[in-house]
């Protein structure tokens, strides 16, 4: 009898650990995938964070439906960007949404984009993650 009521009581406790542990939700999950796709260049003006950034700015607009799904969370969230054909990284800030980038493409301001080419090249093929929130380069 005594064993019964041991088993019972730990498993009822395994079940309320289990229960009571954080979930991890769908923006936490995003910031620790390694996307890859296509990285362009644009202008920027006022983003869709709500700040003005301009061409000298290291900004970046991430694809309009992970914006989305992410409520804009991501906003002011540096993002660390590999040019897959050279293996140089540079860091950029997401402060605008793309809607014409397909998932794992990003639009770069030209300082961004400078760092790894000229903006005649005007499209690179890139990996890229998101910092964790509150990191600055």
């Amino acid at each position: 009898m005594v064993s019964c009521v041991t088993f019972f009581s730990t498993l009822f406790t395994m079940i309320l650990m289990a229960i009571s542990s954080p979930v991890k939700t769908s923006v936490e999950l995003d910031k620790r995938i390694t996307h890859a796709g296509i990285g362009t260049w644009f202008e920027p003006g006022l983003g869709n964070c709500g700040n003005w950034n301009t061409v000298n700015d290291p900004i970046i607009a991430i694809p309009k439906d992970l914006y989305d799904e992410n409520n804009g969370s991501n906003c002011g969230q540096w993002i660390h960007i590999t040019d897959e054909s050279t293996g140089k990284t540079v860091f950029g800030r997401t402060e605008d949404s793309c809607p014409g980038c397909a998932s794992g493409n990003l639009d770069m301001s030209p300082d961004v984009f400078q760092q790894f080419t000229s903006l005649d090249v005007g499209v690179l093929p890139i990996s890229w993650y998101f910092m964790p929130q509150g990191w600055s380069p």
